[in-house]
């Protein structure tokens, strides 16, 4: 008898059906087709045991099971339940009458018992454009499920609760619903956040932080240790806004499909933050993996959110260098030479570095390293890369005299919170979704070249203020644009419906680093 089982693989951030066909006839031997890696090839023996483990038993004839499509390959453990579905239904031990309705994932315990799968949203999605009746999952993967597909999401813990839904039994029981899971919320994410009022002085900082969470854009640091660099990075997250449903769909299905998401409570509605070690390879900032089988990395499980480069100097250069398309393009591509995949990856990036090899110059006399060592040392973050950093900011370190200062609370006016920030980019992110409806960009750094011409008109004190700073900074044509959409969002912070040349101004002050060369050193 030949049983058909629907089941799903991941390929970049969408799920392609993957059909499993259990056929039992006579003859002698258990075989799986269908470029199964190692993970599935040893279902079998789980399987077998899991059934074996809650009454099943294991047909002594040839069983032939395959994988179709036969030329993608098949990898991880997801496949256990639709094969053993399949060979109950195959060899008659029960009828399910529901088997080819539904999309079934899930890995089986030695006990009958059914674990949780990544890419849990993509499958919901996938079973809902085929029209399936809904999905059985293990319960996690349920929860998550159930925010994209309409239908019926059942979660199980066990082969029996999948026997009783397919075979058309009560399992009303085992029905997610919308009771059965809540969304997080912002300000619990953001537990262990720094807050801004708690960060002494770096008004200058705190500023461009502001301007860089308002739209979106890449930005720089470079200053001492003890600077505040890394808090200042940290309490970006205090200041973004939450995520829109589309934002929060795409994210969470990259996460869902990493297996790196806890969605049981919902879609993700915090931006996601993202902080590597400098010591982090090719693959796991870009993303990678052997064959078909590959997985996003740190620039798209940052998309829609941060991906902060502490001590970026000290990174390969390799990886450094890497970043180039994914913040120009907004996705990147993975190559391998049986597959290529496309992952989003519209991120923040901020990037911390000391100013030379010792980390002290510009801090007294404490620096004891040469210009030379100090122009080689941040020319590690090459031209091409800075060009691309909209906001670069120097963060000076604070003397234990001017910190004693800022602690006194005589006559000295307390700094904002983070709450109080993150209304004001709220306004601001509310000004560009509203500006840029129809145009599938949500924030100002993420227009092109068409899209500024539309969006931000200059008038003639603008354009010569613009070209006079070009020249006398030396700056190329991609910063010309840059500042503009700086511009751009520093005119929504001030709820101004059009640039002035005072944004202009403040935008150009904020790229010192790829100026004329030895004007910083």
């Amino acid at each position: 008898m030949l049983i058909r089982i629907i089941g799903a693989k991941c390929v970049g951030v969408d799920a392609v059906r993957v059909t499993v066909e259990v056929s039992i006839d006579r003859g002698i031997g258990i075989h799986l087709v269908g470029l199964a890696d190692v993970a599935v090839k040893e279902s079998l023996l789980r399987t077998t045991t899991a059934l074996q483990a809650i009454g099943y038993h294991i047909p002594g004839m040839r069983m032939v099971i395959n994988l179709a499509p036969a030329d993608l390959h098949k990898n991880g453990s997801g496949y256990d339940l639709p094969i053993a579905i399949g060979i109950i239904a195959a060899s008659e031990q029960k009828e399910l009458p529901l088997a080819g309705r539904f999309l079934l994932m899930g890995e089986l315990g030695l006990d009958g018992s059914v674990r949780d799968v990544p890419g849990a949203l993509p499958f919901a999605e996938l079973a809902a454009n085929e029209g399936l009746d809904g999905v059985v999952l293990p319960e996690q993967s349920a929860l998550e499920a159930s925010e994209l597909h309409k239908g019926l999401v059942y979660g199980v813990r066990t082969l029996d609760d999948v026997v009783r839904i397919l075979s058309g039994e009560d399992s009303d029981d085992l029905l997610i619903k919308n009771s059965m899971r809540y969304s997080t919320t912002c300000a619990a994410a953001a537990v262990g956040v720094p807050d801004f009022a708690d960060i002494i002085g770096q008004e200058g900082a705190k500023r461009g932080m502001e301007i860089a969470a308002a739209g979106g854009h890449n930005i720089a640091m470079v200053g001492p240790p003890g600077s505040g660099k890394s808090s200042l990075a940290k309490a970006l997250a205090g200041i973004l806004p939450p995520m829109t449903r589309e934002e929060s769909l795409m994210t969470s299905k990259i996460f869902s499909i990493a297996g790196k998401g806890n969605l049981r409570y919902g879609l993700m509605d915090s931006r996601p933050f993202r902080a590597p070690h400098y010591s982090a390879s090719l693959a796991a900032i870009i993303g990678g993996g052997a064959g078909d089988n590959i997985l996003p990395g740190e620039v798209s499980l940052a998309h829609n959110g941060v991906l902060f480069c502490d001590e970026a100097a000290q990174m390969p250069r390799s990886v450094i260098e890497a970043l180039r398309g994914p913040m120009e393009d907004r996705k990147v591509v993975i190559s391998r030479l049986k597959a290529k995949v496309e992952y989003p990856s519209s991120f923040m990036l901020v990037l911390a570095s000391n100013p030379c090899p010792c980390g002290y110059w510009g801090v007294g006399d404490r620096c004891t390293c040469t210009p030379t060592q100090r122009m080689n040392y941040l020319s590690r973050l090459s031209g091409p890369i800075m060009d691309r950093i909209d906001i670069q900011l120097l963060v000076s370190g604070m003397s234990a005299a001017e910190l004693s200062r800022s602690r006194l609370q005589g006559g000295v006016s307390k700094p904002e919170s983070s709450a109080v920030v993150a209304a004001r980019v709220a306004e601001a992110r509310a000004a560009q979704t509203e500006r840029f409806k129809g145009a599938g960009i949500f924030t100002n750094a993420e227009m092109d070249n068409k899209l500024i011409e539309r969006f931000c008109p200059l008038d003639h004190d603008c354009r010569e203020l613009l070209v006079s700073l070009m020249e006398r900074l030396g700056l190329s044509m991609r910063a010309y644009f840059r500042i503009i959409k700086v511009a751009r969002t520093i005119a929504d912070l001030g709820g101004s419906s059009v640039i002035l040349p005072e944004h202009i101004s403040e935008a150009a002050a904020y790229r010192f680093l790829d100026r004329a060369p030895g004007s910083f050193w």
